[in-house]
């Protein structure tokens, strides 16, 4: 783990990523040392850190520090965090900050071959996400529903769950964005009020496109 390009794992107690979840960060795959659909990824972060007014790290370090993270490993998941640095009591964000930059790399999870060939039960999860525009997509770092709805799905004892708004409207997983294939066309919940636009979303969405496909943004229920 790189600390603003460090070998470590500390923080100072004082960051607000730590106190408010004031931050962004991203979460992908690389094979020998490469990052896997790269560009689509920068871009999420550079759009995710101009949401909240963060500066976005350059390109040439991320790369740097995402080969150094992954050494050796074949294939692994890395987790680039963006948090906004120390600051001082009170939600205002500081005139003046800096940031901090977190990189690491963790072994690519296992699954059950049966997930590819036969698919998941997933539990509907009871609590609902809340609407706020300001950060609907993006991918910051206070992520209580999600953790709350994973829980459920643990005790359930199955791999995923399905997580709806107040309203009813299924936004997507705890992890994962999510598609239905009906009649040939594929419909996917808008994403304008909560829920986290992935990039395996957009590629999808890209690859009907190129294949003239119809995919439609939709209130799924």
């Amino acid at each position: 783990m790189l600390v603003n390009g460090l070998p470590g794992d500390c923080i100072n107690a004082e960051d607000r990523g730590l106190s408010y979840g004031d931050g962004v960060f991203r979460t992908l795959r690389v094979r020998d040392g490469k990052p896997i659909n790269w560009q689509h990824h920068l871009e999420k972060l550079r759009h995710d850190c101009n949401a909240l007014a963060l500066n976005c790290p350059d390109e040439s370090i991320l790369l740097a520090e995402i080969r150094q993270v992954s050494g050796q490993q074949a294939e692994g998941v890395v987790k680039i965090i963006v948090t906004r640095g120390r600051g001082r009591r009170g939600y205002a964000v500081p005139e003046t900050y800096q940031p901090n930059r977190i990189v690491s790399c963790q072994p690519l999870p296992q699954y059950p071959p049966s997930f590819s060939s036969a698919g998941i039960t997933a539990h509907l999860c009871r609590i609902e996400l809340g609407h706020q525009p300001a950060l609907a997509g993006i991918k910051h770092l206070n992520r209580l529903e999600n953790v709350l709805a994973a829980t459920e799905c643990t005790e359930a004892g199955l791999p995923e769950g399905l997580l709806q708004d107040y309203a009813g409207n299924v936004i997507g997983g705890t992890r994962s964005n999510l598609f239905m294939v009906k009649e040939g066309g594929l419909f996917t919940p808008g994403l304008s009020e909560c829920g986290v636009a992935g990039v395996q979303r957009e590629r999808v969405m890209a690859w009907a496109r190129e294949h003239h496909i119809e995919c439609t943004l939709t209130h799924l229920q």
